[in-house]
């Protein structure tokens, strides 16, 4: 099953962790890595007295069911040294969210697929459309089409200068 998963860091070099969740990610159980977006620098959502977000999305190919991949996630995240944040939206070490999986819409008290926030966030909408600007996001549209609704304030591509 195709499944997107969204990532941000904005603790301990967030470059590097980013880079340390997607290997990760693809080492996950009977899931293969196949596509990733560039990585961008985005103003954090919430209480502005943090460091910038570095952020970035991956397309996998897991046999794994939502919720074993939604718990191999939180998994991934304890062992790449998350902790619970103090404010909501405040910093955080790693921030694994599934956005999409395949055609599935499900909502439960620890699930909600597609994400909740993904038609209405830029830097969930711009690393996705990277390399599924053609995705077809359940009850939303395609990815192509939702990203120009976003405003691109506070994302910038981050660039191998």
């Amino acid at each position: 099953m195709p499944a997107y998963v969204g990532i941000g860091s904005n603790l301990d070099d967030p470059l590097l962790q980013i880079e340390r969740a997607i290997v990760e990610l693809g080492r996950l159980p009977t899931t293969r890595l196949i596509a990733q977006s560039r990585r961008y620098r985005t103003a954090p959502m919430g209480p502005q007295d943090q460091p910038d977000f570095v952020n970035a999305a991956v397309g996998l190919l897991t046999q794994l069911g939502p919720q074993a991949l939604f718990d191999g996630l939180q998994d991934l995240e304890q062992s790449l040294g998350r902790s619970k944040p103090k404010v909501r939206w405040g910093p955080r070490r790693i921030d694994l969210d599934l956005l999409v999986y395949g055609a599935v819409e499900l909502g439960t008290p620890r699930l909600t697929i597609p994400h909740q926030g993904l038609t209405s966030r830029a830097f969930v909408l711009y690393p996705l459309a990277d390399f599924a600007p053609d995705l077809l996001v359940p009850g939303r549209g395609r990815v192509g089409d939702l990203v120009r609704q976003v405003t691109t304030t506070g994302l910038e591509p981050i660039t191998g200068d």
